[in-house]
């Protein structure tokens, strides 16, 4: 076997490897809420009479923040990257990975400061930063400067 052809096999392994581990990865982090018959935890955001459809992932941050819905949060600014605000506790963060590098959409929480974080731009891997859900659409209304208030609750 040439070295052309035994480069060329290692690379149609890496890519049926690849090609197979995806959908594992994708699955990690499933979309719905504990229980037997077991229902995606949708969202919404109303900011200024507009809705934001958003979806919280199957981990135990993000069900303990679905259990103090419905929550009305003043969001303001921080660091022209995202909007933050306070729950009325703090979130069960025990079986929570490290950290998280956010992305536009993300709707996670900060741990070491017990704040609410919304991003309308990315930003990088932050430890104790834990990632809750996504934001499906609207996300340009978090883009607005200063305060606002934002009533979040479930959709049944």
């Amino acid at each position: 076997m040439t070295y052309a052809s035994a480069r060329h096999r290692l690379h149609i392994l890496a890519l049926a490897t690849a090609l197979f581990a995806a959908p594992l990865f994708a699955c990690a982090q499933s979309v719905t809420a504990p229980g037997k018959d077991t229902q995606p935890m949708k969202i919404r955001l109303l900011i200024h009479g507009q809705v934001i459809p958003a979806t919280l992932y199957d981990n135990s941050s993000a069900r303990d923040f679905y259990t103090m819905l419905p929550l009305t949060l003043t969001l303001e600014d921080y660091a022209a990257t995202e909007k933050i605000g306070y729950p009325p506790r703090k979130l069960d963060t025990t079986a929570a990975p490290e950290g998280h590098a956010p992305a536009v959409g993300d709707i996670t929480y900060y741990a070491p400061w017990g704040n609410l974080a919304l991003f309308h731009k990315g930003f990088r891997y932050s430890s104790g930063l834990v990632s809750l859900g996504k934001i499906e659409s609207g996300v340009a209304l978090l883009r607005q400067p200063g305060k606002m208030t934002v009533v979040v609750e479930r959709v049944e």
